[in-house]
């Protein structure tokens, strides 16, 4: 595991989402995960929508399934769970920005998300709620997973499924690559940590998870980072507007250039990975 310098508290990850909320979108659009390319030659957005339909497979989502969807972004996921498959959805987001955007996108589907400002391990939420958790890229910020996996299981109802998708650290990565790759990733992306993907399955059994499946990947997503990073340059070299953000010291998230090269650059050295977990709330014993 690799863990940040610093934890980040939920205001610091609400603020860091704030304040690069038109880097993000202008990069990459309403989908704030990574693209899945399974021939190569899709376009971002339908690698996006793969990874969504990935998701959607794993969780076996269907007509009249309650989703909790944590860690929202700007709700391009909740709306299409609700419009396509007949969900009733429920997203979290800590970010302000996000919240407003996502509550903007409402459209006139009979049954629209609901959207949530807030910290999703504060829910209050009534047990066995949800026939599905989703957790796209989200648990990164989390400082406890066994809490939040803890939580997950208490608000899923029996045979419930939980699917996550996570940014993941190899088994034993160069300490070069700590000192220069993930752990700044981490610091900068407000990341509390990146586990391994035997770590993530150790913590989801331990939660009381049966069917634990873990999807390596990494080579399918990281093409995400090429396009990203050639935005990001495109950018730079034609709106003075990006470098009178980036030289503003009052922008705390400024380094978030340098960070989306740190990104590429542990994709391509392969101490960066990615993978899906799911796992499956198990029926009670029975007497």
């Amino acid at each position: 595991m690799i863990t940040a310098s610093h934890q980040p508290k939920v205001a610091e990850i609400a603020r860091h989402y704030d304040e690069v909320d038109p880097f993000y979108r202008e990069l990459w659009g309403e989908h704030l995960h990574h693209g899945l390319w399974l021939t190569g030659k899709e376009g971002s957005e339908e690698a996006v929508r793969q990874l969504v339909d990935l998701v959607v497979e794993h969780a076996g989502i269907r007509p009249g399934h309650v989703v909790c969807d944590v860690g929202c972004g700007y709700g391009a996921t909740a709306r299409i769970l609700s419009r396509e498959f007949g969900a009733s959805v429920i997203g979290f987001t800590v970010s302000e920005a996000q919240y407003v955007y996502a509550c903007s996108r409402m459209d006139d589907q009979p049954n629209p998300p609901r959207y949530v400002l807030g910290d999703w391990l504060g829910n209050n939420i009534t047990p066995d709620s949800f026939d599905v958790v989703l957790a796209i890229e989200s648990t990164e910020h989390m400082v406890d997973i066994g809490r939040f996996l803890s939580e997950v299981a208490r608000v899923l109802r029996p045979d419930g499924r939980l699917v996550i998708c996570a940014w993941l650290s190899a088994d034993r990565p160069d300490p070069w690559e700590v000192r220069h790759l993930l752990g700044p990733i981490c610091d900068e992306g407000r990341l509390a940590a990146l586990v391994t993907a035997d770590e993530y399955r150790a913590e989801l059994r331990a939660a009381g998870f049966v069917d634990v499946v873990c999807q390596e990947l990494t080579r399918r997503v990281r093409r995400t980072w090429d396009v990203s990073l050639g935005r990001m340059l495109h950018r730079m070299l034609t709106r003075w507007s990006s470098w009178e953000y980036l030289l503003d010291p009052r922008n705390t998230s400024r380094i978030f250039a340098l960070t989306v090269l740190r990104i590429w650059l542990a994709y391509r050295t392969g101490c960066l990975r990615y993978g899906l977990l799911s796992g499956t709330k198990p029926e009670p014993a029975r007497a």
